[in-house]
């Protein structure tokens, strides 16, 4: 079987709006599944500047799929394989929740694999 990977990564400087209020990290960190292909999420891996709880959250299609919870100077490595398929044309997208204010750096890298 013949699969392709894709990342969704980098490193981001923030400014939180609230637990409540998740904001996107930018264009890096969404995509779509191709025409004709499924994805798998493989694992999610994210690191937190900042003296507090932060939270990532996997969007499916505009909706909540996974949370990330990230301690305050810690990082989290959750294996995501086998856990669903993504259909074609699914859009996900990695967002974030901080405290209102808190200012700090994301580093984020979620694996995905098209099958």
């Amino acid at each position: 079987m013949l699969t392709t990977p894709r990342f969704l990564q980098g490193i981001v400087p923030f400014e939180g709006r609230g637990l409540g209020a998740p904001f996107s990290l930018g264009a890096s960190f969404a995509y779509v599944v191709p025409e004709g292909i499924t994805a798998q999420p493989l694992y999610f891996r994210g690191g937190n500047s900042t003296n507090e709880l932060i939270c990532a959250i996997l969007h499916r299609d505009g909706q909540p799929m996974r949370y990330f919870p990230i301690g305050a100077r810690a990082s989290v490595h959750v294996p995501l394989r086998v856990i669903e398929d993504l259909a074609p044309a699914t859009r996900v997208e990695l967002l974030l929740a901080a405290p209102e204010g808190l200012r700090g750096t994301l580093v984020a890298d979620v694996g995905i694999v098209e099958l």
